[in-house]
Protein backbone atom coordinates (compact mmCIF):
# COMPACT_ATOMS: atom_id res chain seq x y z
CA UNK A 1 0.00 0.00 0.00
CA UNK A 2 1.26 3.29 -1.14
CA UNK A 3 0.66 6.31 1.55
CA UNK A 4 1.15 9.82 1.21
CA UNK A 5 0.18 12.92 3.44
CA UNK A 6 0.46 16.44 1.57
CA UNK A 7 -0.66 19.88 2.00
CA UNK A 8 -2.71 20.91 -1.16
CA UNK A 9 -2.93 24.70 -1.51
CA UNK A 10 -5.89 26.55 -1.71
CA UNK A 11 -7.32 29.91 -2.17
CA UNK A 12 -6.17 30.18 1.48
CA UNK A 13 -4.76 27.93 3.63
CA UNK A 14 -3.05 24.86 2.95
CA UNK A 15 -5.41 21.94 3.13
CA UNK A 16 -3.55 18.76 4.27
CA UNK A 17 -4.63 15.79 3.21
CA UNK A 18 -4.33 11.55 3.15
CA UNK A 19 -4.29 9.62 0.43
CA UNK A 20 -3.28 6.27 -0.12
CA UNK A 21 -3.31 3.61 -3.48
CA UNK A 22 -2.57 0.45 -4.30
CA UNK A 23 1.18 -0.95 -4.84
CA UNK A 24 1.09 -2.39 -8.67
CA UNK A 25 0.32 -0.74 -12.28
CA UNK A 26 -2.27 1.89 -12.02
CA UNK A 27 -3.86 4.15 -12.97
CA UNK A 28 -6.77 3.54 -10.32
CA UNK A 29 -9.91 5.62 -10.25
CA UNK A 30 -10.47 7.75 -7.14
CA UNK A 31 -12.91 8.24 -4.41
CA UNK A 32 -12.97 11.27 -2.42
CA UNK A 33 -13.48 10.56 1.48
CA UNK A 34 -14.90 13.16 3.46
CA UNK A 35 -14.65 13.17 7.26
CA UNK A 36 -16.73 13.10 9.65
CA UNK A 37 -17.26 15.88 12.39
CA UNK A 38 -14.88 14.52 15.21
CA UNK A 39 -12.20 15.30 12.23
CA UNK A 40 -9.00 13.52 11.04
CA UNK A 41 -7.77 10.72 12.82
CA UNK A 42 -6.26 7.03 12.65
CA UNK A 43 -9.60 5.41 12.24
CA UNK A 44 -10.27 7.34 9.27
CA UNK A 45 -6.65 6.22 7.99
CA UNK A 46 -7.41 2.56 8.56
CA UNK A 47 -10.66 3.19 6.71
CA UNK A 48 -9.25 4.82 3.48
CA UNK A 49 -6.75 2.10 3.26
CA UNK A 50 -9.46 -0.60 3.20
CA UNK A 51 -10.95 1.01 0.53
CA UNK A 52 -7.47 1.46 -1.49
CA UNK A 53 -7.33 -1.98 -0.50
CA UNK A 54 -9.81 -2.81 -3.45
CA UNK A 55 -8.14 -1.28 -6.25
CA UNK A 56 -8.68 2.64 -5.62
CA UNK A 57 -6.61 5.43 -5.22
CA UNK A 58 -8.64 7.45 -1.80
CA UNK A 59 -8.19 10.93 -0.81
CA UNK A 60 -8.90 12.07 2.54
CA UNK A 61 -8.56 16.06 3.23
CA UNK A 62 -8.56 17.44 6.49
CA UNK A 63 -11.76 19.77 5.84
CA UNK A 64 -11.02 21.91 9.48
CA UNK A 65 -8.10 23.42 8.62
CA UNK A 66 -9.83 26.77 7.99
CA UNK A 67 -9.82 27.20 11.59
CA UNK A 68 -6.05 25.53 12.09
CA UNK A 69 -4.63 22.05 12.99
CA UNK A 70 -7.91 20.01 15.32
CA UNK A 71 -7.64 16.60 16.53
CA UNK A 72 -9.35 14.83 19.08
CA UNK A 73 -7.20 12.14 20.69
CA UNK A 74 -10.76 11.24 22.37
CA UNK A 75 -14.53 11.72 22.46
CA UNK A 76 -16.24 13.64 25.70
CA UNK A 77 -17.99 16.77 26.46
CA UNK A 78 -15.31 19.47 25.82
CA UNK A 79 -14.04 17.56 22.32
CA UNK A 80 -17.53 17.65 21.27
CA UNK A 81 -18.13 21.68 21.71
CA UNK A 82 -14.94 22.09 19.72
CA UNK A 83 -15.62 20.08 16.65
CA UNK A 84 -19.67 21.31 16.34
CA UNK A 85 -18.45 24.82 16.07
CA UNK A 86 -16.59 23.82 13.42
CA UNK A 87 -19.29 21.83 12.03
CA UNK A 88 -21.91 24.49 12.14
CA UNK A 89 -18.93 26.81 11.13
CA UNK A 90 -17.99 24.82 7.25
CA UNK A 91 -20.34 25.95 4.77
CA UNK A 92 -21.37 23.65 1.84
CA UNK A 93 -19.79 26.11 -0.33
CA UNK A 94 -16.34 26.13 1.45
CA UNK A 95 -16.15 22.29 0.78
CA UNK A 96 -17.44 22.37 -2.72
CA UNK A 97 -14.73 25.14 -2.63
CA UNK A 98 -12.18 22.45 -1.57
CA UNK A 99 -13.54 19.53 -4.13
CA UNK A 100 -12.88 21.90 -6.82
CA UNK A 101 -8.86 22.01 -5.72
CA UNK A 102 -8.78 18.39 -4.40
CA UNK A 103 -10.27 17.39 -8.50
CA UNK A 104 -7.68 20.16 -10.04
CA UNK A 105 -4.74 18.24 -8.15
CA UNK A 106 -6.06 14.76 -8.97
CA UNK A 107 -5.88 15.68 -12.51
CA UNK A 108 -1.84 15.66 -12.25
CA UNK A 109 -1.62 12.41 -10.35
CA UNK A 110 0.07 10.01 -12.67
CA UNK A 111 -1.24 6.85 -10.21
CA UNK A 112 -4.98 8.39 -10.73
CA UNK A 113 -7.47 7.18 -13.51
CA UNK A 114 -9.00 10.50 -15.39
CA UNK A 115 -12.57 9.88 -15.45
CA UNK A 116 -15.64 9.13 -13.41
CA UNK A 117 -15.27 8.89 -9.63
CA UNK A 118 -16.88 8.15 -6.31
CA UNK A 119 -17.28 9.94 -2.61
CA UNK A 120 -18.60 8.60 0.76
CA UNK A 121 -19.23 10.81 3.69
CA UNK A 122 -20.35 10.26 7.32
CA UNK A 123 -22.32 12.40 9.66
CA UNK A 124 -21.37 15.78 8.47
CA UNK A 125 -20.49 15.03 5.62
CA UNK A 126 -23.30 13.03 4.44
CA UNK A 127 -24.66 16.20 3.55
CA UNK A 128 -21.22 17.17 1.80
CA UNK A 129 -21.68 13.72 -0.43
CA UNK A 130 -24.96 15.27 -1.32
CA UNK A 131 -24.00 18.63 -1.86
CA UNK A 132 -20.61 17.39 -4.13
CA UNK A 133 -23.18 14.93 -6.45
CA UNK A 134 -25.10 17.90 -7.84
CA UNK A 135 -22.58 20.37 -7.76
CA UNK A 136 -19.77 17.82 -10.02
CA UNK A 137 -22.74 15.50 -11.87
CA UNK A 138 -20.20 14.79 -14.19
CA UNK A 139 -17.68 13.44 -12.30
CA UNK A 140 -19.17 11.59 -8.98
CA UNK A 141 -20.43 9.02 -10.25
CA UNK A 142 -21.07 6.82 -7.48
CA UNK A 143 -21.61 8.57 -3.90
CA UNK A 144 -22.96 7.33 -0.37
CA UNK A 145 -24.03 9.63 2.57
CA UNK A 146 -23.99 7.56 5.96
CA UNK A 147 -26.14 8.96 8.62
CA UNK A 148 -25.64 12.30 6.66
CA UNK A 149 -26.62 15.60 9.32
CA UNK A 150 -27.83 18.67 7.74
CA UNK A 151 -28.74 17.49 4.12
CA UNK A 152 -32.23 19.15 4.85
CA UNK A 153 -32.04 22.90 5.42
CA UNK A 154 -33.60 26.13 5.44
CA UNK A 155 -29.87 27.55 4.21
CA UNK A 156 -29.58 28.73 0.83
CA UNK A 157 -26.72 25.88 0.11
CA UNK A 158 -28.87 23.16 1.97
CA UNK A 159 -27.26 20.09 -0.31
CA UNK A 160 -30.89 18.78 -0.79
CA UNK A 161 -31.26 22.13 -3.70
CA UNK A 162 -28.86 20.13 -5.56
CA UNK A 163 -30.27 16.91 -6.21
CA UNK A 164 -32.10 18.22 -9.17
CA UNK A 165 -28.82 17.94 -10.97
CA UNK A 166 -27.30 14.70 -9.61
CA UNK A 167 -26.27 12.41 -12.68
CA UNK A 168 -25.03 9.77 -10.64
CA UNK A 169 -25.78 6.94 -8.38
CA UNK A 170 -26.53 7.58 -4.56
CA UNK A 171 -26.54 5.94 -1.61
CA UNK A 172 -28.42 6.98 1.87
CA UNK A 173 -27.87 4.93 5.24
CA UNK A 174 -29.73 6.47 7.87
CA UNK A 175 -29.69 4.79 11.15
CA UNK A 176 -33.03 4.10 12.85
CA UNK A 177 -32.31 6.16 16.48
CA UNK A 178 -30.46 9.11 15.56
CA UNK A 179 -30.91 12.51 17.05
CA UNK A 180 -29.26 14.73 14.71
CA UNK A 181 -31.72 14.05 11.68
CA UNK A 182 -35.39 15.15 12.39
CA UNK A 183 -38.18 13.42 10.86
CA UNK A 184 -38.68 15.52 7.96
CA UNK A 185 -35.57 14.92 6.48
CA UNK A 186 -36.13 11.71 5.04
CA UNK A 187 -39.35 12.94 3.68
CA UNK A 188 -38.59 15.77 1.76
CA UNK A 189 -34.73 14.32 0.85
CA UNK A 190 -36.96 11.47 -0.76
CA UNK A 191 -39.61 13.69 -2.78
CA UNK A 192 -36.48 15.36 -4.46
CA UNK A 193 -35.12 12.12 -5.45
CA UNK A 194 -38.47 11.21 -6.68
CA UNK A 195 -39.36 14.28 -8.40
CA UNK A 196 -35.87 14.84 -10.26
CA UNK A 197 -35.38 10.48 -10.84
CA UNK A 198 -32.33 10.54 -9.59
CA UNK A 199 -30.97 6.46 -9.38
CA UNK A 200 -31.14 6.13 -5.67
CA UNK A 201 -31.06 3.77 -2.76
CA UNK A 202 -32.58 5.16 0.89
CA UNK A 203 -32.67 2.80 3.62
CA UNK A 204 -32.75 3.04 7.49
CA UNK A 205 -30.99 0.06 9.05
CA UNK A 206 -32.90 -1.65 12.16
CA UNK A 207 -31.52 -1.29 15.65
CA UNK A 208 -28.76 1.06 14.35
CA UNK A 209 -28.20 4.75 16.37
CA UNK A 210 -25.78 7.78 14.63
CA UNK A 211 -22.21 6.28 14.29
CA UNK A 212 -22.95 2.82 13.44
CA UNK A 213 -20.49 2.37 11.08
CA UNK A 214 -17.39 3.20 12.92
CA UNK A 215 -16.08 1.03 15.20
CA UNK A 216 -14.84 2.82 18.01
CA UNK A 217 -18.10 3.66 18.99
CA UNK A 218 -20.11 2.28 21.63
CA UNK A 219 -23.14 1.98 18.36
CA UNK A 220 -20.83 0.06 16.22
CA UNK A 221 -22.93 -2.29 14.08
CA UNK A 222 -20.50 -4.38 12.10
CA UNK A 223 -23.29 -6.34 10.14
CA UNK A 224 -24.81 -2.89 9.06
CA UNK A 225 -21.36 -1.59 8.95
CA UNK A 226 -20.37 -4.33 6.59
CA UNK A 227 -23.31 -4.00 4.44
CA UNK A 228 -22.60 -0.60 3.90
CA UNK A 229 -19.36 -1.18 2.76
CA UNK A 230 -20.08 -3.73 0.37
CA UNK A 231 -22.76 -1.66 -1.03
CA UNK A 232 -19.95 1.26 -2.14
CA UNK A 233 -17.96 -1.16 -3.08
CA UNK A 234 -20.47 -2.68 -5.66
CA UNK A 235 -21.28 0.90 -6.90
CA UNK A 236 -17.48 2.01 -7.48
CA UNK A 237 -17.05 -1.09 -9.11
CA UNK A 238 -19.78 -0.65 -11.51
CA UNK A 239 -19.23 2.89 -12.04
CA UNK A 240 -15.88 3.22 -11.99
CA UNK A 241 -14.69 0.72 -14.18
Amino acid sequence: MNEKHIDIKTDGEDMPTFTCWPDGDGPFPAIVFYMDAPGIREELYDMARRMASHGYYVILPDLFYRFGTIRFPFRDGNTRKIWQTAMANLSNTNVMDDTRVLLSYMEDQPQVKPGAKACIGYCMSGRIVTAAAGTFPDIFAANASLYGVEIVTEKEDSAHHLVKNIKGEMYFGFAETDSTVPSFVVPTLTAELEEYGTSYTLETHPGTGHGFCFKSRDVYDEAAAEKVHALFMDMCARHLS
